[in-house]
């Protein structure tokens, strides 16, 4: 049996829903996934052109060119990353490997289906966490946006003897370090990165595991081959390169989701949470009710409530163009004269 709470589906699905809708799938306005807003850096177009003579050959067994990559990216040795199909191909090889542990929630909502007997404890709390077992959190927090200080984890390994999971699929958005550094320290640490939604690649599947080499090893031996395609390989690289895109990103995000949380702080009965992710939680007594009438106008909503960890009535909004975020606010006060 599967989960049944509400939330529980993934976003992005703007395909699916155009063909529900009978609309093209660009006339979709997404808020439901949190991919960079500023889209691909131009070199990503122009590595996959550059590299389609490749499709006609097996790409690198370990995408070794790309692990190398990001070990000079990251500081560590390219034993120490195993490449993956997205981050969600990485994380089914893990809780496979570890078994059923606990989620430190809120989570990737994934992590219930691929762990569905997991224990559960408070992401906030460490002192909840567990002494001994498996634990996955995620920093920034999925869909909070909450982070956890890097103290508090390393402190917490030097207690236990836990192994620990950190998904940091959103941490680039964000101005604060990695603990892919502390890989090398913990053979118990292993640190989840995407590489799809920072550089803006998500229909390419890209996504690395960063980790003590004895243990990369462990989980290599049951990882599939050629994980990573050719031309996700190259633009993954590309997109890596451009340092001024990155930098320009986060600049945005900063600055647009202060803009657009003060706006939406204004719309009634709702509480905005902080955030240092490209996403923003808000509470709001109405909130199915308000992706429901998003959705009739072709915006789509990721619908929280329900979500273990943070039950409350809520919506995660990801951080959009400007005017992006000006249709939404447009719909949203259009809903709310609709209700008065």
């Amino acid at each position: 049996m599967g989960l049944t709470y509400p939330g529980f589906q993934h976003g992005g699905d703007v395909f699916a829903v155009a063909n529900r809708r009978g609309i093209p799938w660009q006339q979709i306005i997404d808020f439901s996934a949190s991919i960079n807003p500023l889209g691909p850096s131009a070199r990503v177009k122009e590595a996959i052109v550059s590299s389609l003579d490749r499709i006609a050959h097996y790409p690198s067994i370990d995408s070794s060119d790309l692990r190398c990559r990001l070990a000079l990216e990251w500081g560590i040795a390219r034993e120490q990353i195993l490449t993956g199909n997205g981050a969600v191909d990485l994380l089914r090889d893990f809780c496979a490997c570890f078994g059923d542990g606990h989620l430190a929630v809120p989570v990737f909502t994934e992590l219930h289906r691929l762990w569905p007997n997991a224990m559960q404890c408070n992401v906030a709390n460490p002192e909840t966490w567990p002494e001994r077992g498996t634990l996955v959190l995620t920093r920034p927090v999925n869909p909070t946006g909450y982070l956890i200080d890097a103290k508090f984890v390393i402190e917490y390994l030097r207690r236990s003897q836990t192994i620990v999971l950190v998904d940091e699929s959103f941490i680039d958005f964000s101005t604060a370090g990695s603990l892919i550094r502390y890989t090398s320290e913990f053979s118990r640490l292993f640190v989840l990165r995407s590489l799809t939604k920072f550089h803006a690649i998500p229909g390419l599947r890209v996504g690395a595991l960063a980790g003590h080499p004895d243990s990369i090893v462990r989980l290599s031996e049951m990882h599939q081959p050629w994980a990573v395609n050719a031309l996700a390989e190259r633009a993954a690289m590309a997109a890596l390169d451009d340092r001024e895109h990155a930098e320009a990103t986060r600049q945005f995000v900063r600055q647009e989701r202060a803009w657009f949380a003060q706006r939406i702080a204004a719309m009634p009965s709702v509480q905005v949470w902080p955030s240092e992710a490209n996403y923003i939680y808000v509470e709001a007594p109405y909130a199915s009710k308000l992706v429901e009438f998003a959705a009739e106008r072709d915006i789509l909503i990721r619908d929280c409530t329900g979500w273990p960890g943070c039950e409350q009535s809520a919506v995660r909004l990801a951080v959009r163009p400007r005017w992006e975020n000006e249709r939404l606010l447009a719909v949203w006060k259009e809903f709310v004269c609709d209700c008065s």
